[in-house]
């Protein structure tokens, strides 16, 4: 039997791996999946940008939380902040994001 493809239509979804257990919930109640500063999904961008992506990128805590960049930087600018996540107010921390690292086993 011998198949011919007319057409073809790709179909693809991205998506921020934010790396936190927390994921599987967000997928859940798609509460955790959002900039807890402006509210828009990881997957959109913050106000300030047109086109989400490696333009508007995401920035963790080491308090773990999760933002977009420009939102955290804005908020990070104002006196009020007092440099604190605006999660849990303890003092803003970036953590190092180590992606695809992996361990040799000796």
């Amino acid at each position: 039997m011998k198949v011919v493809v007319k057409h073809w239509h790709a179909v693809a979804q991205w998506r921020w791996d934010i790396g936190t257990a927390e994921q599987e919930d967000a997928d859940n109640d798609n509460e955790g999946d959002v900039c807890g500063i402006c509210r828009v999904p990881y997957e959109g961008c913050c106000p300030s940008c047109k086109v989400p992506g490696d333009d508007c990128p995401l920035i963790w805590g080491e308090c773990t939380h999760v933002f977009h960049m420009h939102c955290l930087l804005k908020w990070i600018g104002t006196a009020a902040s007092k440099q604190q996540c605006p999660m849990d107010r303890r003092t803003w921390v970036t953590a190092e994001r180590k992606v695809g690292t992996t361990t040799a086993a000796s």
